[in-house]
């Protein structure tokens, strides 16, 4: 189901008194990315949550399209890709156990070497692929968390501070990526990074 759209009015988000997220729309377009830049606290990963179906707004709406119309939100993690630095590995895993588990959950059964060249596009060299993840440094999960993100080749991408505890070259691995995802994908990227705020084609600026 090619170019999948993902639009968004007047979403907002509060837990209890506290307003996190106040009346945002934009949309989501296959073939470009989007930046949600604010401070600290301004709402960035709340929103990707919501266009993820991680979390339900308080108000507003949220909507898949394609060609065909509207995409039941059932059908949304058929379609969708997310990596954030609160998103879980399994430590007692290796990098490609745990890629293989998460592409057999999608109903997926891809060989180990279709895997080992995920990680290694990403930055994290095969003789690593077989240690435990708890054995590897912050921006090592990172490179986990992302692979893991793209094992279905989603329609839809939510990359939040996506080069969060990466080095120089795990930032270039992210930033070609997103260069190659861009032609077909709708990607949308939380930031406060201007690196990553370069790949902008459209841009959010929350607030508090």
């Amino acid at each position: 189901m090619p170019g999948i759209s993902v639009e968004f009015q007047r979403v907002g988000k509060r837990f209890g008194d506290r307003t996190v997220l106040a009346a945002v729309s934009g949309t989501l377009r296959a073939g470009r990315v989007l930046v949600v830049a604010g401070p600290n606290g301004a709402g960035k990963s709340t929103l990707l949550n919501i266009l993820a179906g991680v979390l339900r707004p308080s108000r507003g709406e949220v909507e898949y399209r394609c060609s065909d119309g509207a995409v039941p939100r059932a059908d949304w993690f058929e379609h969708l890709g997310m990596a954030s630095p609160d998103m879980a590995v399994y430590e007692e895993l290796s990098a490609i156990e745990n890629l293989r588990f998460f592409a057999r959950l999608r109903g997926l059964h891809l060989p180990d070497a279709t895997l080992s060249e995920l990680l290694e596009e990403l930055g994290l060299p095969s003789r690593e692929h077989s240690r435990f993840v708890g054995t590897y440094s912050s921006g090592m999960k990172q490179r986990v968390k992302l692979a893991q993100a793209l094992l279905h080749s989603p329609d839809v991408l939510l990359l939040d501070e996506p080069s969060s505890n990466l080095d120089a070259a795990g930032h270039a691995a992210v930033a070609a990526l997103v260069a190659r995802l861009r032609g077909h994908a709708a990607v949308a990227v939380a930031t406060n990074d201007p690196r990553e705020m370069a790949w902008a084609d459209a841009r959010i600026d929350l607030t508090l």
